[in-house]
């Protein structure tokens, strides 16, 4: 499953996968990948040069990630283009959420949040999609 979000033309769009051969839930331990792709739909060139994360699991507990860039990069999208990452999120229960933002700046030196949609942690289950 995907998720989506558009703020000022840049559209965010994440999908998780729960990775079993990294998990351990013996030992507490469940870890997901997510791929992302940020599209720019706009006219103007745009960079993006921190993000901030909001990682919740089952029980409540909240970590904040903030940072410069992504995977160690401050990418320029150009009109019409796409960055893609993945990244990776562990967990202490089989079930959380996360949300965030990317802080970019435009061309003409404008700088601005967009929003990273929320998207579910999920633990292997019927039907969902696990890489192993």
């Amino acid at each position: 499953m995907s998720y989506r979000a558009v703020t000022r033309d840049i559209e965010v769009i994440v999908t998780p996968s729960y990775l079993e051969h990294e998990s351990s839930p013996r030992s507490g331990r469940w870890f997901w990948a997510y791929d992302v792709a940020i599209v720019n739909r706009g006219d103007e060139a745009v960079k993006l040069q921190a993000r901030y994360w909001r990682i919740t699991d089952a029980n409540g507990q909240v970590q904040e990630v903030r940072g410069e860039g992504v995977v160690g990069k401050q990418p320029v999208i150009r009109p019409g283009e796409t960055f893609n990452y993945t990244s990776g999120c562990p967990l202490g229960t089989p079930e959380g959420i996360m949300v965030g933002q990317y802080f970019m700046v435009s061309a003409s030196g404008e700088t601005f949040a967009v929003d990273i949609p929320a998207f579910s942690l999920d633990g292997p289950r019927e039907g969902r999609r696990v890489l192993h």
